[in-house]
């Protein structure tokens, strides 16, 4: 019986500064497929994960609602980003840059999630049971022994494994990628990548924002190809990687290359 979906888009379009850069973009995620979005900078990629957040708004139209989350389309923000987790390079310069200033050990890196804050206040209640499942998503990570660490103390790649564990420790119903590996060298980007394996083949279902054909790991079957802020091509990744959709949306041309389930590209 076909799962409800988690994302949804509905003819959404998205305008800032008098240009679309969401263009009419519709699309299903359900719960426990694992899916890519994939396109060239300026593509939309940033903007749709924005979207799904609640950072940037949909033009109202009639009928459905352009955006639903976890089956609703009116959230407040902050119980949304306890729901959905999210990974990215900007979250992380946040946490190390901001009011926190790194000092953060990262086993309160990861109860923040439980408040979808940057830091742990006062008034936070933070309870026995929560403790117990940050504890239990750093170890699912690999992270365990970064509990006590500070965040500012970390290199890249063991700060970035924190925030998986952040974003998976309250329950999210999907795990949101963005840009995921940027910063990290080529030994930690595949590190990473293989700890992403292990949290979708555990079952939470996992979307991946990369401009990387490299980052998309064997269990994501699905890929949606972004150019110029519309959906190019939806579909199987066997499909829709080809090195003629990439030329197109890249516009230039490009060899793809697959080998055990792992894609590479290079121009020419």
């Amino acid at each position: 019986m076909p799962t409800e979906p988690v994302l949804e888009l509905n003819d959404a379009t998205v305008v800032l500064g008098g240009q679309r850069v969401l263009d009419g973009v519709t699309l299903s995620i359900r719960a426990g497929e694992h899916a890519a979005i994939v396109g060239p900078n300026g593509s939309g990629k940033s903007s749709l994960v924005k979207l799904l957040t609640h950072q940037y708004r949909a033009l109202h139209r009639e009928g459905a609602p352009p955006v639903r989350v976890l089956g609703r389309d009116r959230w407040n923000v902050t119980e949304l980003r306890s729901r959905m987790g999210i990974v990215s390079p900007d979250l992380q310069h946040r946490f190390v840059g901001g009011s926190s200033m790194g000092r953060l050990r990262g086993l309160d890196v990861v109860l923040s999630g439980f408040f979808a804050s940057e830091v742990l206040f006062f008034h936070h209640e933070v309870t026995a049971e929560m403790r117990e499942r940050a504890g239990e998503a750093l170890e699912r990570v690999g992270a365990s022994h970064l509990g006590e660490k500070p965040l500012a103390a970390m290199s890249t790649g063991e700060a970035r494994r924190v925030l998986i564990a952040r974003a998976l420790a309250p329950g999210p119903g999907v795990l949101v990628l963005d840009e995921p590996t940027t910063g990290l060298d080529l030994v930690a980007r595949h590190a990473f990548m293989e700890r992403v394996r292990g949290v979708a083949q555990a079952g939470t279902t996992v979307l991946l924002i990369t401009h990387h054909v490299e980052e998309i790991v064997p269990e994501i079957d699905r890929v949606i190809l972004l150019r110029r802020g519309r959906v190019a091509l939806d579909g199987p990744k066997r499909e829709v990687l080809t090195s003629a959709s990439l030329s197109a949306a890249y516009s230039s041309p490009l060899t793809l290359e697959e080998r055990a389930g792992w894609y590479s590209a290079r121009l020419g």
